[in-house]
């Protein structure tokens, strides 16, 4: 009887998702090859199945950089959530992911910063740019297949603008400029209501408070290009969208960024591509990231001048703190940045590397204590990875899959450290087993356990091994001593002190010593 409620209770959860999805605005399930992983559908509002046009093969935009000014942390957990999605397509479900990523250099702010300044814009947005590759190496964010520039595209915005205008979906106003007729498109609106009101700025020459500008006629002394219809630049959205349609042409499987840009950017984008390829989807799936917020719900923005810079942030954490930060949460969800929070994942992320080093020392026979039940472990092993299997494939939910992974490692912990009279069971694979699936499965999440070559990883480890065998040595002569040699013994302890400074914790455990980066 119990079993008949609840599956009445689970078809009836199934049919009122159902029904708000057919509520919403229509939304194409593309043709394709079907994969394991389902994802959130702003459109929808509610998870799909995640079908390639091309097997095996996910096609994928992301709006980059706008570069006038040095990124932030705000900037950079939306490139590693992006980056862990990414990671979480190839490296566990073996998509090949072609990730294409814009780089927009030329801009009403780039402008701006590069009068102040007096530098030549090119120079000013090179720097940036520079600056922002040398940002996202420090965090561990893998490059795009391609890196475009938008002032390399101009050829090809000027000539998805003609067409835009050729086709009537857009006008040129008095001045020179070139806007996109929203009430010629039908559609508008597929991502979010639009409200006129919530439209910033208006052209004087609009024909509604929603269209937007797709050319931009230039003013004096400012940067330009030759056009039809006069000397310009391009508007904001139509640099993505040109972009990407030269790259992937008139179909985007993924496309993503921060959760601002749904409206009115994402929107936009849709809106024009679809018209300029005369399609009725362009993009199949759109990805938006919450944002990082400070204490208070207060966004993190250059306006706002409350940012921390990439910099500043590493003077502090390091790159797999702020990785751990985005994968304690999902991807959808915005975080509150604060110390507090900071030193959530700088705790998690200890575990996890202490727990790697323990197993490799226990596997090694460094390390004495503990009793493994290796039944239970291996359970809770094969537990794990379906939890972990379950969650990466419902719409990327790190969130659940690193509490799984939590979970198995205190069971692991408990047992390593438990104490015993009796002689314990080694259960050496069983441990070995537990400590590789960890360490891959968070490196396929972006966590990076060394920063150096496995030789040079191997050299340092050698040195330290050699340098605990003597003060091992010492220490051990110094207890058996009668009485006991003080004046070594401290000098023991002094080095464990002056090595923890320096990352590396040392552990004296029943006449055994072991260590493990901090």
């Amino acid at each position: 009887m119990n079993v008949t409620r609840r599956l009445i209770r689970i078809c009836k959860r199934f049919v009122n998702t159902e029904a708000k999805c057919q509520d919403r605005p229509e939304w194409i399930k593309p043709i394709g090859y079907q994969t394991a992983v389902s994802v959130y559908n702003p459109i929808t509002r509610c998870k799909v199945p995640l079908i390639l046009k091309t097997e095996n093969v996910l096609k994928w935009y992301i709006c980059g950089p706008t570069v006038y000014d040095s990124a932030h942390i705000g900037h950079a957990t939306t490139y590693i959530r992006s980056d862990i999605i990414r990671r979480i397509l190839s490296d566990y479900f073996n998509i090949d992911v072609l990730l294409v990523m814009g780089i927009t250099d030329i801009d009403d702010k780039i402008i701006k910063c590069s009068i102040e300044s007096g530098k030549d814009f090119k120079t000013l947005s090179r720097h940036f740019e520079t600056e922002f590759y040398a940002d996202m190496n420090k965090l561990n964010i893998r490059e795009p297949y391609l890196y475009c520039r938008v002032t390399d595209y101009i050829p090809q915005i000027i000539h998805f603008v003609k067409e835009l205008l050729a086709r009537d979906y857009g006008y040129v106003t008095k001045d020179g400029s070139v806007c996109f007729d929203t009430n010629k498109y039908n559609k508008y609106g597929k991502l979010r209501t639009p409200v006129p009101d919530a439209v910033k700025s208006q052209h004087p020459d609009k024909k509604s408070a929603l269209d937007f500008a797709l050319w931009k006629a230039s003013k004096d002394n400012e940067p330009s290009w030759k056009c039809p219809w006069g000397r310009g630049r391009p508007g904001w959205h139509i640099e993505c969208s040109a972009i990407a349609s030269a790259v992937f042409g008139n179909s985007v499987d993924m496309h993503s960024g921060g959760i601002d840009l749904a409206f009115p950017h994402h929107e936009n984008e849709e809106a024009q591509s679809c018209c300029y390829h005369n399609v009725d989807q362009w993009v199949n799936y759109w990805l938006h990231c919450g944002h990082l917020s400070l204490k208070g719900d207060i966004k993190m923005s250059k306006s706002l001048k409350n940012t921390i810079s990439i910099q500043n942030y590493l003077e502090n954490y390091s790159a797999n703190h702020l990785r751990m930060l985005c994968l304690l949460s999902h991807y959808r969800n915005g975080i509150e940045f604060s110390d507090e929070v900071m030193q959530n994942a700088v705790l998690v992320t200890k575990k996890f590397d202490n727990f790697i080093s323990d197993c490799d020392n226990y596997v090694a026979g460094k390390f004495e204590t503990g009793e493994i039940d290796e039944n239970l472990l291996l359970t809770t092993l094969h537990d794990t990875r379906n939890k972990v299997h379950s969650a990466l494939a419902d719409d990327f939910d790190t969130s659940k899959a690193i509490h799984a992974i939590i979970n198995l490692v205190g069971i692991g912990n408990k047992m390593l450290h438990q104490s015993n009279i009796t002689p314990h069971s080694k259960g050496v694979s069983a441990v070995a087993a537990v400590s590789n699936y960890v360490s891959n499965i968070l490196s396929k999440l972006g966590i990076s356990r060394s920063t150096m070559s496995t030789t040079e990883n191997r050299q340092v480890k050698d040195i330290i091994d050699n340098f605990l065998n003597f003060r091992m040595a010492i220490r051990t002569r110094a207890l058996e001593q009668n009485p006991k040699d003080t004046i070594l013994l401290k000098e023991c302890d002094n080095v464990r002190t002056n090595l923890s400074t320096c990352g590396i914790i040392i552990k004296d455990q029943q006449g055994v010593t072991s260590w493990s980066w901090k």
